[in-house]
Parts: structure tokens; C-alpha cells; sequence
């Protein structure tokens, strides 16, 4: 009997860390879940929070999404009290502001990341996982 079995696949990084990152995704999606954010939702807010004066257009750059979206998210965000627009009128420039319940909910956000990444990348994970968290760590020296 003879071994003719097919050779593994190669494997692809890009592969690899596309499972990864939706792995990822899914576990803080449910770390933020007790909070009413998504990953998406956080990220906007955060980049609200660290970027005084941002502009729809900056958010849809940095969100990697549409300045119609943005408009949206940022509305139900309003809506939710976590951020000010202080639009003078519509098609001029906007102030967007993190609120106190913005930043208090950012807060528990980090919390809530924080330990998305004890368990996914901490001393008791993977070991494949903690190389690849120290690389990322590495290349952006964090």
C-alpha cells in the first residue's frame, strides 16, 4: 500500500491572518456586546475621541467607509449621547465630541479589548497567537 496522499496546502499568511482577524472580531464583538458597541461602533468612536475636530470625511477615511455611513453611525452615536456635532448648518464644517458617557463608555471599551487580548494573546494562549501578537507588537513597537 502506497502513500499517495495529497501534500498539505501551502499555507498563505494572508489566509492565516484574515481567520485570525475574524476570530479576533468575533470575540470582541462579544466583549462589546454588554456595552451596545460593535468593533466598528468602538472604532469610530475612538477615533472621534483622539482626533479633535475630525471631519465626516477624515472618519470615512479612517473607518475605511463612506461619508454617508459615517453621517449615519455618527447620528445614532448622537442619538446614544456618547458624541456632540456642533453643526452650524448642514454642509458646513462639523466639531464632532466625544461626551463624559462617550469617554466613560471608551473606558470600559478598553477594559472589555483588554481582555479579548489576555485571553487570545496572554501567557495562557496559543503560542502560535503570542509570536504573532509580539510581531504585531514588534512592527508598531507598542
Amino acid at each position: 500500500m502506497s502513500n499517495d496522499r495529497p501534500a498539505p496546502p501551502v499555507t498563505s499568511p494572508a489566509i492565516i491572518l484574515l481567520t485570525l482577524a475574524r476570530r479576533i472580531e468575533t470575540e470582541l464583538n462579544a466583549a462589546l456586546a454588554p456595552l451596545e458597541l460593535t468593533v466598528s461602533r468602538l472604532g469610530l468612536l475612538g477615533h472621534i475621541a483622539v482626533v479633535p475636530g475630525v471631519s465626516f470625511s477624515d472618519l470615512a477615511r479612517m473607518s475605511g467607509t463612506t461619508v454617508q455611513s459615517v453621517h449615519t453611525a455618527v447620528k445614532a452615536l448622537v442619538g446614544a449621547g456618547l458624541v456632540r456635532d456642533h453643526t452650524a448648518r448642514a454642509g458646513s464644517a462639523s466639531t464632532i465630541e466625544v461626551t463624559p458617557e462617550g469617554a466613560r463608555l471608551l473606558e470600559a471599551a478598553r477594559e472589555a479589548v483588554a481582555e479579548v487580548d489576555e485571553h487570545m494573546f496572554g501567557p495562557d494562549a496559543d503560542p502560535v497567537q503570542r509570536r504573532i501578537a509580539q510581531a504585531v507588537r514588534a512592527a508598531f513597537a507598542i
